[in-house]
């Protein structure tokens, strides 16, 4: 299986792709606890039917010690027994972020203040800007059908 169009290999993708990784970059330095951060970009990747992004996501999360289980449990978090009050929080927060389109109001006032229990400003900050920016690869990646599986743990540096 190959992607409709390399992105790699166009130099406006390339510099666009460039632009928006340097912007992602920025979650990181974020007090937001990276576990936290892989969840939510795999919960994401696994909403919007990216496999790139999933396989990306559960191999970075495992290579930086998360459980095979938490990570299989994921997509049933509602029900996992495994994930602290906090990271559900942001898991739902996720999922109704990634959903805009399915709900009327979009982020619901309890899930927002379900979140904010947990995460202080520049958290939340991160949290959103983690959720804007899977949802954009996992778009892209979705549109030109790049495939999965192939991905090795820190590829992209």
């Amino acid at each position: 299986m190959e992607a409709r169009l390399n992105l790699f290999a166009v130099p406006l993708a390339m510099k666009s792709l460039k632009h928006l990784v340097s912007a992602g970059k920025v979650m990181g330095e974020s007090t937001l606890p990276a576990a936290t951060q892989e969840l939510v970009r795999l919960r994401a990747s696994q909403i919007n039917g990216c496999g790139f992004c999933t396989d990306m996501h559960t191999k970075d999360a495992a290579e930086a010690g998360e459980t095979s289980v938490r990570l299989n449990l994921v997509a049933a978090w509602r029900e996992a027994t495994v994930f602290t009050d906090a990271e559900r929080a942001a898991l739902e927060l996720t999922e109704q972020g990634t959903r805009i389109a399915d709900a009327a109001g979009g982020v619901t006032d309890e899930a927002w203040a379900n979140a904010a229990k947990h995460y202080d400003e520049e958290q939340l900050a991160s949290l959103v800007s983690i959720i804007a920016f899977i949802n954009a690869f996992n778009r892209l990646n979705v549109m030109v059908q790049q495939p999965a599986g192939d991905y090795q743990p820190g590829q992209f540096g």
